[in-house]
């Protein structure tokens, strides 16, 4: 067996790890964005937006302070 031969077949079996590892990387990158794809998707249905937030906030303080001055009116003398 010459040098030559024993070059191709190291370099044909080290070849073949990459191609394998960039195949992998390449199923993982598109699997990747697919679920990318789906949380997008799914974020505006599991979590509140910002405003809805401040907006329902605003209201729940409105609440309390309209019930805090109610009770300061009321309280015993």
């Amino acid at each position: 067996m010459d040098y030559q031969m024993l070059f191709n077949i190291v370099l044909g079996a080290a070849m073949s790890i990459v191609g394998w590892f960039g195949r992998s990387v390449w199923e993982a990158s598109i699997e990747l964005r697919a679920d990318l794809s789906r949380l997008r998707e799914d974020i505006p249905r599991t979590y509140v937006a910002r405003e809805d937030y401040r907006a329902d906030i605003r209201e729940v303080k409105e609440m309390l302070t309209r019930i805090f001055d109610k009770l300061d009116s009321k309280v015993d003398k």
